[in-house]
């Protein structure tokens, strides 16, 4: 038999084997409800307060449900306390409902700008939105360079989350939770592409790149602010400098666009960024002493190795597929017009 608490604050499960340790354990427990396991059976207690009271109740409760919700603020309680006051941070249900919005608003708003002959001109709202996010890439990789990885004292190996309060620490976790924010942000690139009509852009890459990112990183802010995984997030920062320097310059107008020449090798930085992130998440695997969970070392390679894969598929396709068919189309229609001139001289002197 079991106890544990079961209205929402944590008590470790405790195991009883005999009546004298179930009076010992009971009256460790407070005046609250708690779970009773008693073989695969489970019920619920209402005001227990000693085992002499004689004022318990007990009544059938659903074990599935019960399991959920401890395992749920189990989970909860595991974060870092720095960050649970944090906006956002309480919960991951309001991220989720974000996401789950943003994959909504995305399906129908392409459904509903379908039926327009043009999209919107929204060309000086998206210069605005991408010049405010270089400069917050750009304080990004300021802030992880200053916190840790540049001018602080991080290292390329084993490198776990500083859970205290000093100032160095707690600026690496703010800006955790800054490239948190700025991923739900982020979430508005879709919807200018919506709002322009331009519906090849919005391609399973880029919807799947941007939900997985926001979603993911509430977990990292909420249990690790700081260490290992922030090389990622330093790197992806600095390409999104780029990235957005692009953007800010493709919407200024035609004027700039002989000066975007460079635009493939933002998808090659993008592939080598998740080259170097697998790289460096690979040595976690090989640490033996290293105080970094080994699951977010999981979830970082596992995403990486899948946006490795869609985004060397997307310069395949755009860049050398597409080269190799413009070349071939091009080869053939030099024929074309060769035999055709032959043809038509041919039969002018014949006439």
């Amino acid at each position: 038999m079991w106890i544990s608490s079961h209205d929402g604050y944590f008590l470790p499960q405790i195991k009883v084997k005999s009546d004298r340790a179930w009076t010992k354990a009971i009256e460790t427990v407070p005046k609250s409800v708690c779970s009773i396991g008693l073989g695969g059976f489970r019920y619920r207690v209402f005001a227990v307060s000693s085992p002499m009271s004689g004022e318990s109740a007990i009544e059938d409760g659903s074990p599935l449900l019960d399991q959920v919700k401890l395992t749920y603020n189990r989970m909860l309680s595991q974060g870092d306390p720095r960050v649970s006051d944090w906006a956002m941070m309480a919960s991951p249900m309001p991220t989720f409902g974000i996401v789950g919005f943003y994959l909504f608003a995305v399906w129908y708003g392409k459904k509903v700008m379908a039926q327009r002959s043009s999209g919107f001109e929204i060309r000086n709202i998206m210069v605005f939105y991408n010049s405010c996010m270089v400069l917050l890439s750009l304080w990004l990789v300021y802030e992880f360079s200053v916190a840790g990885w540049i001018f602080g004292s991080y290292t390329l190996g084993c490198q776990p989350v500083d859970p205290s309060m000093h100032p160095q620490a707690l600026r690496m976790a703010r800006a955790c939770w800054v490239f948190y924010i700025s991923k739900l942000i982020e979430l508005a690139d879709t919807f200018f592409f919506v709002l322009r009509r331009k519906f090849q852009l919005i391609t399973f890459l880029h919807v799947f790149h941007h939900a997985v990112m926001a979603a993911s990183w509430w977990f990292g802010v909420k249990f690790v602010p700081g260490g290992f995984s922030t090389f990622h997030a330093l790197i992806n920062s600095f390409i999104h400098v780029w990235m957005y320097t692009y953007y800010a310059l493709a919407a200024a107008g035609p004027q700039f666009y002989p000066y975007l020449w460079w635009k493939r090798y933002m998808t090659t930085a993008q592939i080598l960024q998740f080259v170097l992130v697998i790289a460096h998440t690979t040595q976690l695997f090989f640490f033996k002493d290293c105080d970094y969970p080994i699951l977010f070392g999981w979830w970082i390679l596992s995403y990486a190795f899948i946006f490795l894969i869609l985004f060397s598929h997307f310069y395949y396709q755009t860049y050398i597929k597409a080269h190799k068919m413009a070349v071939a189309k091009s080869t053939d229609g030099e024929k074309a017009d060769t035999g055709d001139g032959k043809e038509n001289g041919t039969k002018d002197k014949t006439d």
